[in-house]
């Protein structure tokens, strides 16, 4: 189930937020910028970069997902491995809020999200 349009509203504020202190210098951002998506009840943080060989051709490898249970009314905190698995967040699989989720990302004290 998607999360209601409340919550997109929400979401989107929270994110642009955080996009508004991660990204990097616009002179850069051609070279490596971070971006987010919705897709249903998740949330994806990505970074948006050129493939190595091919200018030309844009990646957006997934960095964090943060996935809204309902009946427990809480987000799952994931990160990607390198064998392209999603796996919960040891140190917090749960938070309360996506303003929670977003601290452990910027912070990422494990080097889990970002390497």
């Amino acid at each position: 189930m998607a999360v209601d349009n409340l919550q997109i509203l929400d979401i989107i504020e929270v994110m642009e937020a955080f996009l508004e202190r991660k990204r990097p210098p616009e002179h850069i951002r051609p070279s490596l910028d971070v971006g987010y998506k919705i897709e249903q009840q998740s949330i994806f943080i990505h970074q948006i970069r050129p493939v190595w060989n091919d200018a030309a051709k844009i990646i957006y490898p997934e960095v964090a997902k943060a996935t809204f249970v309902k009946t427990k009314n809480h987000w799952k905190v994931f990160w990607l491995r390198s064998n392209l698995k999603w796996y919960a967040y040891d140190p917090k699989p749960t938070v309360k809020t996506l303003k929670e989720f977003v601290k452990l990302v910027e912070e990422d004290r494990h080097a889990l999200f970002w390497g």
